[in-house]
């Protein structure tokens, strides 16, 4: 039972770093606010290759939980953004 949470905690970290890359990225990159900036994105279609850039601190968040022996939760982090790929497939 607390692996699933384990790995469920990994795909949330995923989700909530690339949500933060995201937003790091629209604010010091480009002249718009973030829900703005989101609008205007989606529309040029360039919505994906935000959520990849903003999925790089994902990299960071799996390390960090390597090296504090936490390989259930950053085995999450792998799975979350697998799943973010796939959305962003999609979009």
């Amino acid at each position: 039972m607390n692996n699933k949470i384990d790995l469920l905690y990994g795909a949330l970290i995923a989700v909530i770093a690339s949500l933060i890359g995201a937003w790091l990225f629209i604010e010091l990159v480009t002249p718009y606010g973030f829900l703005e900036g989101l609008e205007i994105m989606r529309a040029k279609g360039n919505l994906g290759k935000i959520i990849t850039l903003g999925a790089i601190l994902n990299l960071v968040a799996f390390f960090l939980l390597l090296r504090y022996k936490k390989e259930l939760m950053a085995r999450g982090v792998v799975l979350g953004t697998i799943i973010l790929t796939i959305i962003t497939l999609f979009i």
